[in-house]
């Protein structure tokens, strides 16, 4: 090739990067104006606090917003009433961003550092959803009008994806085909911390054990009871004894949601909900046979009988390195959240309630961690790992939330209220969005990130473990 003609094709790369730097810092530009807006929407989605399945407000206010910027709304995926997709845009390649938005039982809190529930005994976001499900949002509406823009083919996609907590809500809208056009999703999670890395997650299997006995007079008549709670508790206590003979990384817990109506009554039916974690599927599968066993054993020796429903089953997140290093690259250029004087009083009122001597010190939040090389079964668990395993996918963690502020707390909901909060969603949003316009731009990375993901899904069938015929568990609250 001529060298006048390599030179031409030289400048023209560097025009095109050129302009497509420009671009990008035209979006950011564009999101740093309407921040505040979509802030306001994450604060009433907090107020909102509404549990898995029931995120009936939450789910309609993502949708106006979305709908509003010109997507296409598709609702009631997979039978689930707060579950939808949002569109715009056609062709290839096809970008999915996940939001979550439901809360948790038991955490309302005021945002102020100090314990002060905002109705006792109610919803709140102690995982800091309501600042996911608005930061994804925020992204799409970013990412479509870029597009729009710069005339490009592809297709944006926002997934509402509800009851993340327990309830798996996007094994249901994955069953209903809503990820099988998709060429890459992106996804993160409100933390305390900002960085990315190759951890995984602990797969999961839940279930309520249901035990069936005989009501009589606990003192005149106990010989003509049979106690459902005894049964239960046999359960429990033989789990404990359980737990030495499993692998170190197992975790289980569990709540007893019914144990009876009153002390002189022996109770006719008792209630437990119990979970189990590993960081492998088939090593959980035998772990959980061995957990029924034991609700078997406790039933045969209280003459009661067990009755077991699956709730929810997840499996471990399946990393995808491309992808990953896509996040570490934007979340190092854009750098950690700072505070001001008055965020920093709250955040030092805040930590004095923690209890780990290990938290890591104020200024944390500046920070991007290096990128970790973790290994399998780190934290949590997840229903977006089930979507990991059916199209390429990654994850990134947001500093949304005070340095060492624990998740599911009433520390963490304290934040996700706050502007401390509202930061880290809009470093969130920027990384999706940019991490989705290089995706849109350059098809290399999505060829990398396919690769990838077939080459770590080798050999592996994956299967949810929750049955074919079941529905999402609606009320699995209740």
């Amino acid at each position: 090739m001529h060298n006048w003609l390599l030179a031409l094709l030289a400048v023209s790369s560097m025009a095109r990067a050129e302009n497509s730097g420009r671009d990008r810092e035209k979006m950011l530009a564009s999101m740093e104006a309407r921040a505040a807006r979509f802030g306001e929407i994450s604060r009433q989605i907090w107020e909102y606090a509404e549990v898995g399945y029931k995120e009936t407000k939450s789910s309609a206010l993502l949708k106006s917003e979305l709908q509003k910027a010109g997507f296409q709304i598709r609702e009631n995926i997979g039978g689930i009433p707060t579950a939808f997709t949002a569109t715009w845009g056609s062709g290839k390649p096809v970008i999915g961003i996940l939001g979550e938005f439901d809360a948790l039982p038991g955490l309302s809190q005021e945002n102020v550092p100090r314990r002060k529930p905002r109705v006792q005994g109610a919803p709140g976001h102690g995982c800091g959803h309501n600042l996911f499900g608005t930061a994804s949002a925020f992204a799409a509406i970013s990412v479509r009008e870029w597009i729009e823009e710069n005339k490009l083919p592809g297709t944006i996609r926002y997934y509402g994806t509800p009851a993340e907590e327990g309830g798996g809500g996007k094994i249901y809208m994955a069953r209903a085909g809503a990820f099988s056009d998709v060429d890459v999703a992106l996804d993160w999670h409100p933390g305390s911390f900002s960085g990315t890395g190759l951890g995984s997650s602990l797969a999961n299997i839940s279930g309520k054990f249901r035990f069936y006995g005989k009501a009589a007079h606990a003192s005149s008549a106990p010989d003509m009871g049979r106690s459902a709670l005894d049964g239960l508790l046999l359960m429990n206590h033989a789990v404990e004894m359980l737990r030495e003979h499993v692998p170190s990384s197992t975790r289980i817990h569990y709540i007893i949601t019914k144990g009876g109506a009153a002390p002189n009554v022996v109770p006719d039916f008792a209630e437990g909900f119990l979970y189990a974690r590993s960081p492998s599927m088939p090593i959980l599968d035998s772990v959980w046979e061995r957990i029924i066993r034991c609700a078997q054993a406790g039933a045969l020796a209280t003459d009661t009988r067990m009755e077991m429903e699956l709730i929810n089953s997840v499996y471990n997140y399946l990393k995808n390195e491309p992808i990953t290093r896509l996040y570490d690259k934007h979340l190092r250029a854009l750098g950690g959240i700072k505070y001001t004087p008055e965020e920093r009083k709250f955040a030092d009122e805040l930590r004095s309630s923690f209890a780990d001597p290990n938290t890591p010190p104020l200024g944390d939040e500046e920070k991007i961690r290096p990128f970790g090389m973790q290994g399998e079964g780190q934290g949590g668990s997840t229903d977006a790992s089930d979507v990991s395993w059916i199209v390429p996918m990654a994850s990134f963690s947001a500093a949304t939330s005070v340095p060492g502020t624990p998740g599911h707390s009433w520390q963490n909901v304290a934040c996700a209220g706050s502007s401390i909060g509202r930061k880290g969603m809009v470093l969130a949003a920027k990384v999706l969005a940019l991490s989705a316009a290089d995706l849109l731009t350059t098809p290399k990375l999505i060829e990398e990130a396919r690769k990838d993901f077939d080459q770590r899904r080798a050999g592996h069938v994956y299967k949810s473990r929750v049955p074919p015929d079941q529905k999402p568990p609606l009320n699995y609250r209740e």
